[in-house]
């Protein structure tokens, strides 16, 4: 496996085993059974998933050699490369290497292009997406909580009726309009960022590419030139999904801290004067986060498919991106490889969230 690809897995590894182990020993039998249930369930889930994708491409006419790689080759040519990709095996044959290839993470070589290990492929592009969607996500979440809480304390006022709107605008306008908006105004009328890349070339080529998270590398080397340059150009697409998740945060929050601002323990603990900063934000605001934590594992889906159209927008190498070029090229392996990784991801991240609900509700630990 790719390095960038055993980091990540360390990185997200440890703390969800630290999680699982903490939900094991302060939990009750009931989240037990829950957190066993539901990491069985984590396998079959992907297989079914992978094997949508697998008939969908199928299903679709054309193959690789249908792309424009393979245009100028004659007939006989493109049967023969058919022939040694396996395109022409039985369905069931191809579909049994497939399983294979999920139960063993080796995806086999891409079908286009530089017919490189599909996983060698992910190994650079994904490293690339999550540097991408874990800043943009924590964004998302920050200033949605705050604007909902915000909205919540002035309620029926100015500002909560323009948090209301600019919600909604958030979950109307399309992902890549808002994208290109941004890049017109801060990157070519106001050139405060760059509007494509990751990194400028020329101190690209001086940043030794060890994890392909291009801020780890960055500090790890001590290359503060690399690292500026890394958050420039992660500004604009991060403020892209950003925008566009902070729309639900907003309004999730704003009628959890309305209702719980109207409990009972609310009314009591303003009656024994404590004050309405600490009343809303050390009572109120805990226990309406109980649902906002609830729809952050529905929102790493949203996440991963924003990946896809921020990705193609500012030019992010990223599996997005990835998945876009592999897609049009009819690369039947690489699409399913990456639809696999997106689903582990999913299954993986929808785990950690039923974790942390039992943490932020004692209720679920019984």
């Amino acid at each position: 496996m790719p390095f960038p690809l055993v980091f990540i897995a360390i990185m997200f590894g440890i703390p969800l085993t630290a999680a699982v182990l903490y939900a094991f020993l302060r939990g009750g039998p009931g989240l037990r059974r829950y957190i066993v249930a539901r990491i069985a369930l984590t396998v079959p889930m992907v297989l079914i998933l992978g094997s949508l994708v697998f008939l969908l491409m199928r299903v679709i006419p054309g193959d690789p050699t249908d792309s424009d790689l393979f245009l100028q080759m004659g007939a006989e040519q493109r049967e023969q490369i058919r022939e040694d990709l396996g395109l022409n095996d039985p369905l069931v044959i191809q579909y049994w290497t497939f399983l294979g290839d999920i139960i063993t993470l080796d995806f086999g070589d891409s079908l286009t292009g530089s017919e490189r290990p599909v996983l060698d492929e992910i190994g650079e592009r994904f490293p690339a997406t999550m540097e991408l969607v874990i800043p943009a996500a924590i964004v998302a979440l920050m200033v949605g909580v705050w604007t909902g809480t915000a909205a919540a304390r002035r309620r029926r006022s100015p500002t909560d009726l323009g948090l209301r709107l600019l919600s909604v605008a958030a979950s109307a306008l399309p992902l890549f309009w808002v994208g290109l908006m941004l890049q017109l105004i801060f990157g070519v009328a106001l050139g405060w960022a760059p509007v494509s890349g990751r990194i400028d070339p020329i101190v690209g080529i001086e940043l030794d590419r060890i994890t392909n998270l291009l801020v780890v590398d960055s500090v790890i080397q001590g290359n503060w030139e690399a690292l500026q340059s890394v958050a420039l150009h992660l500004a604009l697409p991060v403020a892209t999904i950003a925008f566009a998740l902070s729309g639900t945060y907003l309004r999730l929050t704003r009628i959890n801290v309305i209702e719980t601002l109207q409990q009972d323990y609310i009314l009591a603990a303003r009656a024994r004067g404590v004050t309405d900063r600490r009343v809303i934000y050390g009572y109120g605001l805990k226990n309406a986060m109980i649902p906002v934590v609830t729809i952050m594992g529905l929102q790493v889906a949203i996440l991963l498919g924003g990946a896809v159209l921020t990705e193609t927008v500012f030019s992010w190498p990223g599996m997005g991106r990835y998945l876009i070029e592999r897609i049009f090229a009819r690369d039947f392996t690489a699409v399913q490889g990456g639809i696999v990784v997106f689903a582990f991801v999913v299954a993986i991240a929808s785990l950690m969230v039923d974790i942390i609900y039992s943490l932020v509700d004692p209720r679920i630990r019984l």
